[in-house]
C-alpha cells in the first residue's frame, strides 16, 4: 500500500503583526487614560478660582477693620458707630472740653452772676485759666483803708459767692495783696500782716457761710505781686486787692498744701 505524502508546513512570517497590533492597542489605551487624567474640568476650575479670590478679599477687609479699630478705639467693629455721646467742642480750637473744664466754666458763670453788680462797676473781675478761676476783688470794695474788717455790703456779695462755692469741692486759695505804701500801726506793723489779715477775713466769712474750712487757705503777699505800677494812685488802687482762687481738682493739691 502506498504511503501518503506528508506536506510540510511553511513557517508563518507574519506572526509579529499580531503582537504589534496588541501593542498598538495597549499604547492607544494608555494615551486615552493619560489624556483623561490630565483633562481639566473648566467648571470646577472656576469654582476653585472664585473661592480663592473671595478668601483673599475677606482677609484684606478684616485687616483694614483691625487697623481702623487700633487707630480709633471709640469705633465699634462691625457698625462704624461711635461709642457713647460726643463731648462738646471748643469753638476756638476745635478740641473737646473735658468734664472738669465744663464744671469750672459753670462755677465761673455762677460766681460772676452772684457778683454781677460789682462786676459791672469794675470792682470785681472773674477770669478762668488752666490753674482755675480767679475772682479779683478791689480791696476798697471789701475793707476800709488800712483795715481788715469786711464792710457790710461786700460781706453780702461774698455770702452769695459762698453759696456757689459750698456746692463744689474744689480747693480754694484766698490771697491778700497791698500796694507798696508802708503801714505802721499797733495792729498791722507791716503790709504782710495787713494782707494776711484781709485774706483770713474772707476765708472766715466763707466758712461761716457753709464752705468747708478744710478746702481753704489764706495767703498774704503784701506788695510783692503787683498788677500795676505803684507810681500812680490808680496803679496802687489796683494793686490793693483780694483774689479768691477756685483751683482745679487735678494738679493743685500740692500747691494748696505748700501754701499752708
Amino acid at each position: 500500500m502506498a504511503r501518503k505524502k506528508i506536506h510540510e508546513e511553511h513557517e508563518n512570517l507574519e506572526r509579529w503583526l499580531v503582537s504589534y497590533a496588541d501593542f498598538i492597542t495597549l499604547l492607544f489605551a494608555f494615551f486615552v487614560v493619560m489624556y483623561a487624567i490630565s483633562s481639566v474640568n473648566e467648571g470646577k476650575y472656576r469654582v476653585l478660582s472664585d473661592s480663592i479670590v473671595q478668601a483673599f478679599q475677606e482677609k484684606q477687609s478684616s485687616d483694614k477693620m483691625i487697623n481702623m479699630t487700633q487707630k480709633n478705639d471709640s469705633i465699634l467693629p462691625g457698625t462704624g458707630k461711635p461709642i457713647g455721646r460726643a463731648s462738646p467742642m471748643r469753638p476756638e480750637t476745635g478740641r473737646k472740653d473735658t468734664p472738669e473744664a465744663e464744671h469750672m466754666k459753670g462755677i465761673a458763670k455762677d460766681v460772676a452772676s452772684a457778683m454781677s453788680t460789682l462786676v459791672q462797676q469794675g470792682q470785681v473781675k472773674v477770669t478762668q485759666s488752666a490753674r482755675g478761676i480767679t475772682v479779683e476783688i478791689n480791696a476798697s470794695t471789701l475793707f476800709p483803708s488800712g483795715e481788715a474788717t469786711l464792710q457790710p455790703a461786700s460781706a453780702q456779695a461774698l455770702a452769695a459767692v459762698a453759696k456757689v462755692l459750698s456746692g463744689t469741692d474744689n480747693p480754694i486759695q484766698v490771697e491778700g495783696h497791698t500796694d507798696d505804701q508802708p503801714i505802721k500801726s499797733p495792729v498791722y506793723p507791716s503790709n504782710w500782716e495787713l494782707s494776711s489779715a484781709r485774706a483770713a477775713s474772707v476765708v472766715r466769712l466763707l466758712a461761716e457761710q457753709g464752705v468747708a474750712p478744710s478746702r481753704m487757705v489764706a495767703v498774704g503777699y503784701a506788695d510783692n505781686k503787683p498788677l500795676d505800677t505803684n507810681a500812680t494812685p490808680d496803679g496802687r488802687a489796683r494793686n490793693r486787692r483780694v483774689n479768691v482762687l477756685i483751683l482745679n481738682k487735678v494738679g493743685d493739691g500740692q500747691e494748696l498744701k505748700l501754701s499752708n
